[in-house]
């Protein structure tokens, strides 16, 4: 019961890695806060997870959203910004409302969860143990692909966020700690989607596999697992970590 007395706030909780962190941090303990566009899903998770977990509508683009969201929450010791999409194409194929898109979820949607959850991980019951960010990244905010540019440039930006944000709040003594996870491919609903967008899936899904010197995808699980090592107060010495869960794919 590694997190036992925290509340956690996953955006994009309702299917794939974010699904996974919400039945990983429940098992640990937590009270968990399943914050998604997914109204469907999000539900029908929070009612098979019982009285620890709840169901918020929450599109991350929008700041009167995230303002609602947290004050209907007492706390919050533990905010997992996880929603995001994966925009397949070049710099010549991409157009600029599509590379807007892609801002608007990874990068806007961390900004503001990141800035108008100081005051719920403030709170003196929250202080004394520390909260903690997690900021969901990618093997592709370290190495670019080529086709892949605005998921590159928007997983960078979530990692220098992560950055900006550990310095600030250790140098103001806030008790807040922010770490980012940089997943290599993982198997989820999210590379469905990408691959339905090529005009050759399996070679696109044998390009992904072959990308990882440990020769396979990732689980949702061992994403998981990490996420919940920098949500318990195991981490407390940890701030401004990139941890590449990425079967070797950065060396």
């Amino acid at each position: 019961m590694r997190l036992a007395g925290k509340t956690c706030f996953v955006t994009g909780g309702a299917s794939g890695l974010g699904e996974a962190m919400v039945r990983r941090f429940v098992a640990e303990g937590a009270e968990v806060v399943i914050a998604d566009i997914d109204r469907d899903g999000g539900e029908a998770l929070a009612a098979d997870l019982g009285a620890a977990a709840r169901f918020i509508s929450l599109d991350v683009r929008e700041e009167e959203q995230w303002l609602a969201a947290y004050a209907i929450c007492e706390r919050v010791d533990v905010l997992v910004n996880n929603a995001g999409i994966t925009t397949l194409g070049s710099i010549e194929e991409v157009t600029l409302a599509e590379l807007r898109h892609e801002f608007d979820i990874d990068v806007i949607g961390v900004f503001l969860g990141c800035k108008h959850v100081i005051p719920k991980m403030r709170q003196p019951a929250t202080a004394a143990r520390g909260g903690s960010i997690i900021n969901l990244s990618s093997m592709c905010g370290v190495r670019a692909q080529g086709n892949l540019v605005a998921y590159n440039a928007a997983k960078a930006a979530v990692g220098h966020i992560t950055k900006s944000c550990a310095l600030h709040f250790a140098e103001r003594g806030y008790g807040i700690r922010c770490n980012s996870i940089h997943p290599g491919a993982i198997h989820t609903p999210i590379i469905d989607k990408v691959l339905a967008q090529s005009d050759d899936p399996q070679a696109l899904l044998a390009s992904f596999v072959a990308s990882h010197p440990i020769g396979r995808l990732g689980t949702p699980d061992e994403i998981a697992a990490v996420a919940v090592y920098l949500a318990s107060d195991e981490s407390g010495f940890t701030t401004g970590a990139e941890f590449r869960i990425d079967g070797g794919s950065t060396l």
